[in-house]
């Protein structure tokens, strides 16, 4: 690299790996670095990682990315963050060892805990205070079953002797040699703890799950200059000047910065979010959410999430080993055109937007004996599709503001077979950008903002390239058939664990 260079790097910290990502001033992904991590499941519908190695994986890409591409440090202009949300993780702030592994946002554990809060009649004024809805997905719970579960933690918390934070805090405080503990508004929003309208965590909230206050982080713009890595902890000291989560990370880099602008990540899970400005839309199926916050403003966003997408393909993958590598899927799906009459309902765990089912459990149906491989491949790729119908309807009903083009990014996105399929179940456009990785992106133009190695958004806007556009080929008839179809599958996959 010249010397003479300056460059962004944002880290990536996703559900399953880790990654790093070098830009240069025209916002072009020079490199990057990835690796994954270890997936725990302690038991059924229990999601863990830990905290630790996700520590480490993440440094050592972000320095592998350094070292392979000779920078010098003085190069990097800024480090920007962008997150798995609401997973989370309480540590010692002395020793900075975690107490417990972190709980993943997947993680259903305190899925009763949260029907007993909605049978006490939390749900309005939980939905009115912080935008969501009662569901183990949200950290609160999850604080609240370390604090209950853990033998001394509890009595530790008290004391002020732990700190807690989303895996944006526990990033900045490692990464900052244990000085900064802090998150963003996005991060914050997706807590269940934290008043959107009144930005600050909220106080009868946190008396309710019974959490000291004391092991929260405070709570900063999106783009900002936090503090500078440790040296003794990175080897050197840069700037960390942006923490975002994911989907609102990716919101920023499709340049989804008007009202009414829409994407959705195909990630692990697959995350639809609108542009709301100013003002937070209420909705009773979607999430209230904030979609940035910046020189001091808010702007929000409807959100909507299925909370297995890409993951399916990997449990393809993985588990029934059905492919070798997820690229395979594709092949395997083109071989045939259509998925003979299969579906699959990915609801590991449970059901997302407009269901909300956390009882809900993965199905397949519609087996005959002429269903092949191909079939089963191609109904994943289309099951994925659907719920983002499911999601995208859901939007436009509530929000009153038609989506005639959705942004569409993430890894599985690159799939043409489950773009061609979104565009034909939605009869909408899907535009595709050329780099598809924009949750990183997202971290990187927030981090450049805050140092000024970017101006303003619109010299972002002039960045953006296009790959492809999808058309709706499908007839009105055959949609509605198939989506009927689909609609009768999820009805079989509901209540499942309940029962």
């Amino acid at each position: 690299m010249e010397k003479t260079k300056k460059f962004v790097i944002a880290l990536d910290e996703g559900t399953t790996s880790c990654r790093a990502v070098l830009y240069d001033k025209d916002a072009h992904a020079l490199d990057s670095r990835q690796m994954e991590f270890t997936q725990i499941f302690p038991k059924p519908g229990w999601v863990e990682h830990n905290a630790e190695e996700i520590f480490k994986t993440q440094l050592k890409v972000l320095q592998n990315l350094i070292v392979d591409n000779d920078i010098k440090h003085e190069q990097i202009e800024a480090i920007g963050i962008t997150n798995q949300r609401e997973t989370v993780v309480i540590w010692d702030k002395l020793t900075g060892k975690p107490v417990y592994n972190a709980i993943v946002w997947q993680c259903r554990r305190t899925a009763d805990y949260c029907e007993q809060l909605m049978a006490e009649g939390w749900t309005e004024k939980i939905r009115e205070k912080t935008g969501l809805k009662i569901d183990a997905y949200f950290s609160a719970t999850k604080i609240k079953w370390i604090l209950d579960n853990v033998p001394g933690v509890r009595n530790r918390a008290e004391k002020g002797e732990l700190l807690a934070g989303t895996i944006d805090t526990w990033l900045i405080w490692k990464l900052s040699g244990g000085r900064c503990h802090f998150t963003d508004y996005t991060n914050a929003s997706r807590t269940m703890l934290y008043n959107i309208y009144k930005l600050d965590w909220d106080e009868e909230l946190l008396q309710l799950l019974n959490i000291p206050r004391c092991l929260l982080p405070q709570v900063c713009d999106s783009s900002k200059v936090y503090c500078n890595t440790e040296k003794e902890v990175c080897g050197f000291s840069v700037p960390i000047a942006s923490a975002v989560g994911d989907q609102q990370a990716a919101l920023f880099g499709q340049g989804c910065f008007k009202k009414g602008d829409a994407k959705n990540t195909y990630g692990t899970g697959c995350f639809m979010l609108m542009n709301t400005g100013s003002s937070a839309v209420a909705s009773n199926q979607l999430l209230t959410t904030i979609a940035l916050g910046m020189n001091g403003k808010i702007e929000y966003a409807l959100e909507g999430s299925v909370f297995i997408g890409g993951a399916l393909i990997k449990w393809l993958r993985d588990e029934l080993e059905m492919i070798s590598t997820a690229n395979e899927i594709n092949i395997q799906a083109a071989k045939v055109a259509d998925s003979n009459g299969v579906y699959i309902v990915p609801a590991f765990v449970g059901l997302g937007t407009p269901y909300w089912d956390m009882y809900a459990r993965g199905a397949i149906v519609g087996l005959t004996r002429g269903v092949k491989k191909a079939h089963i491949c191609r109904a994943a790729l289309e099951g994925i599709a659907y719920e983002v119908r499911d999601v995208m309807d859901t939007m436009v009903s509530d929000s009153g503001i038609p989506i005639n083009i959705l942004n569409v990014d993430g890894g599985a996105c690159v799939s043409d077979i489950m773009m061609q399929f979104q565009a034909d179940i939605m009869n909408i456009k899907v535009c595709r950008p050329k780099n598809v990785e924009t949750t990183a992106l997202g971290a990187a133009y927030l981090a450049g903002l805050a140092t000024g190695f970017w101006k303003n958004r619109d010299e972002l806007l002039k960045r953006r390239e296009t790959d492809k556009i999808f058309k709706p080929q499908m007839k009105e008839d055959q949609r509605k058939k198939l989506y009927a179809g689909w609609q009768k599958a999820v009805e079989r996959s509901r209540n499942w664990s309940d029962n």
